[in-house]
């Protein structure tokens, strides 16, 4: 079959250049003088806190004490290129203007994307948008282009255009990580703020009320995502925002009640990770199905790192376009040994790398800028003493500078660093970070001690420690320009929009793993963003030592995308499952025709492939999730169904089963802990790593009932207190072990559950398992999704009273509170501090504070937040 495949629309008589002088620009950078970086003077407020560190600076100070970067004695290097950006315009080209009527975009939509920035768009999007078949809803579509480059507004113009035109159609995007979903939410929410969507009137409405039945309403925009409040079903949305496990759920459900006719466009966002280990399965299941269904829905996928998009674009049938267009030019930069090298293309990056492979040689190559060496001892390591110089220049010019850390402590360590180096600020902007500190304080896990030191130096840390509320406060600051430095772990480079005029990567190994060429695309697409900075630079530090990885990551192409489903990633099997469930396919010659729609069928031999879904339904069958009938028809079973109904694996739901089956002949009523246990998710690794120690003290804390619950699920208190004397890691190696293990970390998670659940804060939580906050936070939000599918389990199993002493703890697990704040806490923001002493001062029902005035409710109020007033 013919690719369905077309070209951009020839730009270079459309742009208009902005060519910025080189010889006057003072971006962070930018080709300067030295008399210039000298003589850059001092913010005017003098904070007398200023750490004595400064004196020692990771750069050679000037007498006014600001940090440095000396240019090379060869400034007029050939690499340093005018800097190009691009404004678009329709001056020259009307399609640019999403105001035309090739679009056929409603005005106020059209307005409120101007609001957001967007005034006009660039040429390579017009002729995307513009390709046959795709504003109709007729074409799927799977396109890639750089981050940075405005590929999100493409599929946002397609999927509101067809949500808008027709009354019945609603829309899914599909986001991989829950601050992206939160994030797309309320920017789309303002993109449809006060846009009408018209409404069809139903014919089982009485003909007399036809004529007060609104003709028009609002769009609704909601978030779906484990551990949202919201009570949202598919009937109450137009655009739902979810991901990959929401949005597999929201289309079974349509299937199931057959209203999937309503569907429209599914937006598959991030497409590359269609063949992630964990969920990536979950996204290839998703658009198999829409295809195997055979309805007119439009699917539209996109990534900034797909190297293979003809593939994709034949398994989905849709139109291909690739765009390389960076509307903000990256500079990128190898820096070694206080050395920094221009390298404008990756061939350039890899020349100079294997130029560099010894200190001797190092000295041939031509380096653009020096920094100083730094006396101090905390900076004698040339990676850290460059990553400081770097983030405190871009930051003394007021731009943000973005630090990739390989992982936690070390996001901490570099932040407080930079921080003892960074210059003065002015008295308002001192102001301002105090009420980021302020903010930090008021969460509900309080003020963490590294950033109370490293805020008012303008310098911040991001990582998966820290609690939600916390990030947001961070990100929110740093866009604010109120700090100029984030310090973060590799998962910012995809999971939230925090662009820099300066990306500085610490290393090539992020933790353990050496950074592969995806994830490095990814943190330099960070640099440059339109709309915040005219220049983007990219600096990857290293040591001599580590030039050989170097060259092999920029010589490294993309990794081809591949399907999830194949034999070593085990996604087929719950695939399988979920096609019978919902009743798909029954017979094998219709099990046949929907692999034939899936990824998989394009990269696998055909008769391995035949073989092997043989063998997956006969291993579906021997674990009791699929029956045969006299027909020989396949029938999912009600654990089957349980399974799929719940979000599980296979192997999951029938662990779940064989837990619950237990749990009903013996369940431990006089007492929390089994409960909690059945609660904790049965996959926590990495959540909650086992402290022997602490667990062998939890142990001997327990009562007589809690010592029954250790009994009954198998966990042996003398062989915890051995792992604690040892120090040895849990034995992993068949499947035995590996079940044993995932009991003993559910049950050491379980403590941390029933903490917070008897209102104590996360914080102390954090301190008494001595693990970082966000961690806890991470926890209790992945217990409320999974204590949600475990009460979906027993209702399709019918275990009607294991459900209901569920669902009882589900509610005190949401409230994070005792039983007695119930009532209270289904206050909107009402959270379990604020319940208690609600509680302590008499109002104890909801009546009791909607009856209570304004000057008895702010008194408590004051005292929620100041606990010790």
């Amino acid at each position: 079959m013919a690719q369905n495949v077309y070209r951009p629309l020839t730009s270079i008589d459309l742009l208009q250049i902005k060519q910025q002088d080189d010889n006057k620009t003072t971006s962070a950078g930018g080709k300067r003088h030295f008399e210039q970086i000298s003589s850059v003077e001092p913010r005017s407020y003098r904070d007398e806190s200023v750490p004595s560190f400064q004196k020692a600076s990771a750069v050679a100070l000037s007498e006014r004490r600001q940090p440095q970067i000396e240019s090379s004695r060869l400034t007029a290097t050939p690499s340093q290129k005018p800097h190009l950006s691009w404004n678009p315009t329709s001056s020259l080209n009307p399609l640019l203007n999403l105001s035309h009527s090739r679009y056929g975009l409603p005005e106020p939509l059209v307005q409120n994307f101007a609001s957001l920035g967007i005034k006009y768009i660039y040429p390579w999007q017009s002729s995307c948008l513009l390709g046959r078949g795709l504003l109709t809803g007729e074409k799927n579509l799977v396109y890639t282009a750089p981050t940075g480059g405005g590929k999100s507004l493409v599929a946002d113009v397609l999927m509101l255009k067809r949500v808008l035109e027709n009354p019945r159609t609603k829309a899914i995007l599909v986001l991989p990580y829950v601050a992206l979903v939160q994030e797309k939410v309320n920017w789309l929410r303002r993109a449809v703020d006060g846009v009408s969507k018209d409404v069809e009137v139903s014919s089982q409405i009485p003909e007399a009320k036809r004529s007060k039945w609104p003709a028009s309403r609002s769009v609704r925009v909601v978030g779906f995502f484990g551990g949202s409040k919201s009570r949202a079903s598919w009937a109450d949305v137009d655009i739902a925002v979810c991901t990959f496990e929401k949005a597999n759920m929201l289309v079974n459900t349509a299937i199931e009640q057959c209203t999937i006719d309503d569907l429209g466009v599914v937006v598959l966002d991030e497409l590359h990770m269609i063949d992630d280990d964990h969920r990536g399965y979950l996204m290839e299941l998703l658009a198999t199905k829409l295809l195997s269904l055979g309805r007119s829905v439009q699917i539209v996928g996109m990534s900034a790192t797909l190297p293979n998009t003809q593939l994709l674009a034949k398994w989905l049938d849709a139109k291909f376009y690739e765009s390389k267009f960076k509307p903000i030019a990256i500079d990128e930069y190898l820096v070694c040994d206080n050395l920094i090298y221009p390298t404008s293309t990756s061939s350039a990056f890899v020349r100079a790398a294997t130029q560099t492979c010894g200190s001797d040689s190092l000295r041939l190559t031509t380096p653009c800028r020096t920094i100083h060496a730094s006396t101090h001892k905390e900076l004698h390591n040339p990676v850290k003493n460059a990553v400081v110089a770097l983030a405190v220049e871009t930051a003394s010019e007021g731009y943000g500078a973005l630090i990739f850390c390989g992982g936690r402590q070390a996001c901490q360590s570099t932040a407080l660093l930079i921080s003892k180096a960074m210059p003065n600020c002015d008295k308002v902007v001192l102001e301002k970070r105090q009420d980021v500190i302020d903010d930090l304080r008021s969460t509900l896990v309080g003020l963490d001690a590294a950033l109370e030191q490293t805020i008012p130096r303008g310098v911040g840390f991001h990582h998966a420690g820290l609690a939600s509320e916390e990030r947001e406060i961070l990100a929110r600051a740093y866009d604010n320009r109120i700090i100029g430095v984030i310090v973060a772990t590799c998962s910012l480079a995809a999971g939230i929009n925090l662009p820099a005029r300066r990306v500085i990567l610490q290393g090539v190994r992020m933790g353990i793993d050496a950074i592969g060429p995806a994830m490095l695309r990814q943190m330099r697409g960070r640099a440059g963003r339109k709309g915040k900075d005219e220049v983007g630079e990219s600096f990857l530090c290293c040591q001599p030592n580590e030039l050989d990885e170097v060259m092999q990551l920029l010589k490294a192409d993309l990794p081809r995308v591949e399907s999830s489903m194949k034999p070593e990633k085990r996604g087929i099997k719950r695939a399988l499952l979920e096609v019978l469930t919902v009743r798909l396919a029954t017979h094998r010659s219709a099990i046949d025709e929907y692999i034939r729609r899936t990824l998989l069928y394009h990269s696998m031999d055909r008769e391995e492939l035949s073989r092997w879904v043989e063998d997956t339904m006969k291993e579906l069958q021997s674990i009791g999730q699929v029956q045969v009938d006299a027909t020989g028809s396949y029938e999912a079973t009600p654990l089957a169904r349980a399974t799929v109904g719940s979000c599980m694996t296979p192997e999951d739901g029938v662990f779940v089963h064989n837990e619950l089956q237990r749990a009903l002949r013996a369940f431990v009523m006089d007492g929390e802990m089994h409960v909690f246990y059945m609660f904790t998710p049965i996959n926590i690794w990495g959540i909650s790593e086992i402290n022997w120690r602490i667990f062998r003290n939890e142990i001997e804390r327990l009562d007589e009932s809690g010592m029954r619950v250790l009994e009954f699920v198998g966990i042996s208190p003398a062989f915890v207190n051995r792992m604690a004397n040892s120090g040895k890691q849990l034995p992993e190696e068949d499947e035995e072990q590996r079940r044993t293990a995932r009991v003993y970390r559910r049950f050491y998670a379980a403590f941390q559950l029933r903490d917070l659940c008897h209102e104590i804060p996360i914080p102390t939580v954090a301190r008494k398992f001595e693990i970082a906050r966000g961690l806890v936070q991470t926890l209790a939000q992945t217990c409320e999704g999974f204590a949600a599918g475990m009460i979906q389990f027993c209702e399709i199993m019918g275990w009607g009273m294991l459900k209901s002493v569920l669902e009882h703890m589900s509610d005190r697990l949401k409230a994070g509170a005792r039983a007695d704040l119930l009532d209270l806490a289904r206050i909107p923001f009402v959270k379990s501090r604020t319940a208690r002493v609600f509680w302590e001062n008499g109002m104890r029902s909801l009546r009791a504070v909607a009856e209570a005035e304004a000057k008895d409710l702010v008194p408590l109020l004051l005292l929620v937040l100041n606990p010790s007033t």
